[in-house]
């Protein structure tokens, strides 16, 4: 006969009621606790996150008032709001057990009791916590979802001969389970092309999550990727999936993949070759059917050979690369990009009768754009907000090409400023040379990566 895979708690001064209630408990359900002392009761609960707690109404000889039963509920539901407990009462008792259901038990059990009428109830509870447990970790994915899914620009807007082979790639890799890398400057569009995989694949209507990997802490890293159950740590309150069980079915996005350090990279590495994760505090293994897709601003390849990144990780994950284009490549899309900014923002700020005219948009070619698509949004976003007329001029733009020269030209004296900007003119000078721009900074490579990651450069 299979077990139940769940944790049975019970609490009872009557040593003979805790062996008979382990030993008809024992065959049915994977874990069963049993404990004659409630002052162990706090240390129990940090221990596990219980299915079902069998609860006695009195612990001290002599007492009936049922009191004590009461004052540990109150203990147990202050700990766990949803913990699920049975209270188990001689039949004297009734009056005090209904109190205890008004103050949050679940149902009550009179002894002496059957062993089928025991097995019976905790079978019951036991089936209403795991779900009540199921729909608490769907609304918590569902809330990642829609957060993940509320965003202002979906769609892939190009007209540029240099995008042609990216969307070939995208529409060859999108029909297999493949996973892929998509490389790329910052602001380039890398999780627009992710999502338009996603949605061109046969997993289009299951989740996509995303994750920044850039904003992952280490110490955080298997919780947030693995999740982890309750009391695994200090703040683990309750079961809380990873976003590698909140994708199953669908794709997982890991962007910023470069900023993994060794040992995150190790631990993403095993959980990719196996196939599998437990979460943190579980040794229960949990199956993986997700489609990966990963995104990163870093030279990856420059980083194997530094020994910042590993080569068998990096294997894993770019099965398909996908390189795409900085904006400064594709100047015939800066217009119809313009125009779908400037109609998206006038709409949010009550503006739409604004306007670009011819010598705005010329401004906007000759541009070098740094930032990519994301500083032309943000240039876009600003100007309709800024502009005094409906119809946008040069003079709505501060756009700032820096010095041709290798020199810091500012009034700003901020330390961390002025080493942005001398790795700006050090990496435009170089032409997007890395390796040159570190040697002209006298820096190694990927100390210059770090800084520019640091920046969002």
């Amino acid at each position: 006969m299979t077990k139940e895979d769940a944790k049975i708690l019970v609490l009872d001064d009557d040593q003979g009621v805790l062996y008979t209630a382990k030993m008809i408990l024992k065959q049915h359900f994977e874990t069963v606790i049993i404990e004659k002392d409630p002052l162990k009761l706090d240390f129990l609960l940090n221990q596990h996150n219980y299915d079902v707690i069998v609860l006695d109404m009195n612990f001290s000889y002599g007492l009936t008032s049922g009191k004590e039963g009461i004052k540990l509920l109150r203990k147990i539901l202050a700990k766990d709001p949803n913990a699920h407990v049975l209270m188990n009462t001689a039949y004297g008792e009734i009056d005090i057990a209904v109190e205890a259901m008004k103050e949050g038990a679940v149902d009550f059990l009179v002894k002496p009791w059957q062993k089928e009428k025991l097995l019976a109830t905790v079978q019951s509870i036991c089936k209403l916590s795991k779900t009540k447990k199921q729909v608490q970790e769907l609304k918590t994915s569902q809330k990642i979802v829609v957060k993940d899914q509320q965003r202002e620009f979906e769609d892939i807007i190009s007209v540029s001969p240099t995008m042609k082979p990216i969307f070939e790639a995208i529409n060859k890799v999108a029909e297999t389970d493949a996973n892929v890398l998509i490389l790329g400057e910052n602001g380039t569009g890398k999780e627009l092309i992710a999502r338009a995989i996603h949605n061109r694949s046969l997993r289009a209507d299951e989740n996509f999550i995303k994750v920044d990997l850039g904003a992952v802490s280490e110490t955080l890293f298997e919780s947030e990727l693995f999740g982890h159950v309750k009391g695994a740590f200090t703040d683990a309150r309750e079961d809380r999936p990873g976003r590698f069980e909140m994708a199953h079915g669908g794709t997982l996005f890991l962007d910023e993949i470069g900023n993994l350090s060794l040992a995150m990279q190790a631990k993403l590495l095993t959980a990719l070759q196996f196939k599998q994760i437990s979460r943190v505090g579980s040794n229960k293994a949990i199956n993986l059917d997700t489609r990966l897709i990963c995104a990163t601003n870093m030279p990856l390849y420059d980083m194997i050979v530094e020994s910042e990144f590993r080569q068998d990780l990096l294997y894993r994950i770019n099965t398909v690369e996908i390189k795409l284009p900085p904006l400064r490549d594709r100047i015939e899309d800066i217009e119809p990009l313009a125009r779908h900014f400037l109609k998206m923002y006038g709409k949010k700020y009550r503006k739409e009768k604004m306007r670009l005219n011819d010598t705005t948009l010329n401004k906007l070619k000759k541009y070098s754009w740094p930032g990519n698509v994301r500083e032309l949004q943000h240039a876009i976003e600003r100007a309709v907000i800024m502009a005094n007329s409906p119809l946008l001029a040069p003079e709505d733009f501060l756009l700032i090409e820096r010095p041709t020269q290798n020199v810091i030209a500012t009034d700003n004296y901020n330390i961390e400023e002025m080493e942005k900007q001398a790795i700006q003119n050090a990496v435009r000078n170089a032409e997007g040379n890395l390796t040159k721009a570190a040697q002209t900074l006298g820096l190694g490579r990927s100390t210059l990566y770090r800084k520019m990651s640091k920046y969002g450069l």
